[in-house]
């Protein structure tokens, strides 16, 4: 039996491919279902988001479970198998293992250190866990996935640093502040970029977000989200003295904010100091705002600078993750094909228990004056001895079943404790009783 991983990616197909294949929430079930149909698959699970479709899952003919892939994509997307094999991918063994734990330490994310990937990976093994589509294998290379981003977060630090630009803005507002807890934030705009932002501030348990947008119920509902006050964009300048922090978001073409705004409010803040971001592109903050000695104006290009030298600092952490992931791959690689080996040391254990009752029958019955602690003891001491017998070459096996030609010595190590030798046995036992009656 082999992992697999199949799909695309934002790194293998653009986006006007990959919206083809994207699985709506109420076809998810369905496609996991024609999945874990398929004669040659065993367990499998779909990881879904905005950048990528992926099929994960343990098949015992992985170039058949491709191509029925394939074929799934191409019935629910309208596109033809033959376009989609220049954007799906398809991995096995440990190549296979490696993407897994790659994607769940997000590692393989647009945004390396991206923290969303987490949530979405453990989404998408609760629903194939309803389904019944994972069973031994694919839990614990899920447990082991969500161990290793765990790891490599907590010792590379991948995911500190912020990288986006809402993020970078509150990150720099603390810095200025530190304690925001009795700030109020102006938020001027509702878009997406004020909604991260606000999002963000709202974690740091700021005192309270006031929101400002021309389409007043816009506000109104980024406000209500984080149980904050949305203010119509007329009477915006009338709040300017309650903010502390303002971030800045519109779609405007020209400044919104200027000197003359903040000339009158210097005295009513009493000097406390007033931190503006403005993330707009065209910018919405005049330059000589920042003139005013209380006031102190960021725009996008700093925050930019910001982000990029800590996309940077993230990538050396990734370098340091990926030796990380390697270790763990040669390390759940050595258990899978451990595993395999299992049956095999079943049965010959299984074995040894038969040899173990008959010969134990046989005592018994010749020894009819032991009693019941007397047997229990023998048959324990028995069983601590076949243990210790079997320990060595159960060792042995695993470790070949790690190494190459491992099929070689599972084969011979089957083979000796096969029944074709009983029959061999029985074959020579007969073959001798013919020869003396002959004579």
């Amino acid at each position: 039996m082999e992992i697999f991983a199949t799909g695309l990616n934002h790194k293998t197909a653009p986006v006007e491919i990959r919206e083809k294949l994207a699985i709506a929430e109420e076809r998810f079930l369905d496609i996991l279902d024609k999945v874990i149909q398929l004669p040659s698959v065993f367990e499998s699970c779909i990881l879904s988001t905005c950048n990528r479709v992926e099929i994960y899952g343990v098949c015992d003919n992985p170039e058949e479970t491709y191509q029925d892939i394939l074929k799934i994509f191409s019935s629910y997307s309208g596109l033809k198998v033959d376009q989609l094999k220049r954007y799906v991918f398809f991995y096995k063994g440990r190549e296979a293992i490696k993407h897994i734990f790659s994607v769940s330490s997000s590692l393989n994310s647009m945004v390396i250190g991206e923290p969303q990937i987490v949530c979405q990976f453990k989404d998408s093994f609760s629903k194939a866990k309803e389904a019944r589509t994972v069973k031994n294998i694919m839990t614990r290379l899920f447990d082991k996935a969500m161990n290793v981003s765990k790891k490599i977060r907590t010792s590379t630090g991948i995911s500190r640093r912020a990288v986006s630009i809402s993020y970078a803005a509150v990150e720099l507002a603390k810095k200025i502040f530190g304690d925001l807890s009795d700030k109020n934030v102006l938020l001027l705009g509702a878009g997406e970029m004020a909604e991260l932002a606000a999002r963000h501030l709202a974690s740091t348990g700021v005192r309270h977000i006031f929101v400002s947008n021309r389409t007043f119920e816009k506000a109104v509902q980024l406000a209500d989200e984080f149980g904050g006050s949305a203010i119509r964009f007329n009477k915006l300048f009338e709040f300017l003295p309650e903010a502390d922090i303002i971030i800045v978001s519109t779609g405007a073409k020209e400044p919104i904010l200027r000197k003359e705004h903040f000339k009158g409010i210097e005295k009513q803040r009493q000097g406390k100091p007033v931190f503006i971001i403005d993330i707009s592109v065209p910018r919405n903050v005049a330059e000589d705002v920042n003139e005013i000695e209380t006031v102190f104006l960021y725009n996008i290009d700093d925050l930019k600078t910001v982000v990029d030298k800590n996309l940077e600092e993230r990538k050396i952490a990734a370098q340091t993750a990926s030796l990380l992931i390697d270790e763990e791959v040669a390390k759940f690689d050595r258990w899978l094909k451990q595993l395999e080996v299992s049956p095999t040391i079943a049965k010959v254990r299984h074995f040894a228990d038969q040899i173990r009752e008959e010969q134990l029958e046989r005592l018994f019955n010749s020894m009819p004056y032991l009693n019941e602690k007397e047997r229990e003891n023998i048959d324990l001491a028995v069983r601590s001895i076949i243990n210790k017998i079997l320990h060595r070459p159960t060792m042995y096996i695993k470790d070949k079943a790690t190494k190459e030609n491992s099929q070689f010595y599972i084969q011979i190590f089957e083979e000796m404790f096969s029944p074709k030798w009983e029959f061999r046995k029985k074959q020579k036992t007969a073959l001798e009783k013919e020869n003396k009656s002959e004579r």
